[in-house]
């Protein structure tokens, strides 16, 4: 009997859950997702309730990790952190990877002048220290998450730009991209419709990775006031809010620190198997 061919999706699946490690991360990265969206119906208390006759208190039925020097929920405060944090993580690689792939498109696909010039600024780009130039633009456009969002997203574009310019250039001269030249569809239908399905598995394995790395980098500007603002809750900036009181309170950086391993460790194993299962050279 013949089996039956999967689908390019299936056979991905198929691959990735022969991985345990990436099973574990994509099971550890729902759960962190579900607790994000569930937020308000998870938490016990909204983040920013105060009791201030109740601060530093040890963990309790009322308040199972305890209370913060404003008698707020830790694990409230955690919990909705995840949906802050996740924002900042998933917003930076979304819209980073979307100023990436547009600009590595057109710089691929049409070459020559258009290519030398555009890459030629993402090397400018490059020159900057990631964290650096987050922190510029951040201190520019002023602390909040949409800043650091945007901050983040900025400098993570010529990494992405580069890589899927690269695999745009192994497919542009591709068979079926020359045939779709000769019934003279446009250059948008051409990059969209043939040249960017076959290029794009290597930028999802990277986008994965990328996401890990992003909540670092959203946390670490909450830590330094150019992030979340109070009384917002992310981990960042509750590890910015505890570490004054490591010595007597650790569990305030404990938390939020545990958390962001936990979710960056997560995302990596989940990118590391989506690479092993996109390879083809990997394939029996």
């Amino acid at each position: 009997m013949k089996s039956k061919k999967r689908s390019r999706l299936g056979e991905t699946w198929h691959r990735l859950k022969k991985n345990k490690a990436a099973v574990i991360g994509l099971v550890v990265v729902i759960i962190v997702l579900l607790v994000a969206i569930f937020a308000p119906l998870l938490a016990p208390y909204p983040y920013d309730q105060q009791d201030l006759s109740n601060v530093y208190a040890k963990p309790s039925r009322e308040h199972l990790l305890g209370t913060d020097k404003f008698g707020r929920d830790n694990l409230s405060r955690l919990i909705w952190g995840s949906r802050n944090s996740l924002i900042m993580g998933l917003g930076c690689v979304a819209l980073g990877t979307l100023f990436g792939i547009t600009v590595g498109s057109i710089a691929g696909y049409f070459g020559g002048r258009v290519d030398i010039v555009i890459m030629r600024i993402m090397d400018v780009f490059s020159c900057v220290p990631m964290l650096l130039m987050c922190v510029v633009i951040a201190a520019i456009l002023g602390p909040s998450i949409q800043n650091a969002i945007l901050a983040i997203a900025i400098s993570t574009t010529p990494s992405c730009a580069r890589l899927i310019r690269a695999n745009i250039l192994t497919v542009r001269d591709k068979e079926f991209v020359e045939a779709a030249k000769a019934i003279d569809a446009k250059s948008p239908h051409i990059i969209l419709r043939h040249i960017l399905p076959n290029a794009i598995a290597p930028t999802i394995v990277a986008t994965t990775m990328n996401i890990g790395n992003s909540i670092i980098s959203g946390a670490t500007l909450s830590f330094i006031g150019l992030g979340a603002q109070p009384p917002l809750a992310e981990w960042g900036a509750m590890l910015s809010e505890g570490r004054n009181y490591m010595r007597q309170h650790m569990e305030l950086v404990l938390y939020p620190g545990i958390c962001i391993m936990i979710t960056v460790l997560a995302f990596n194993l989940l990118g590391d198997g989506l690479r092993d299962a996109l390879d083809p050279r990997l394939k029996n």
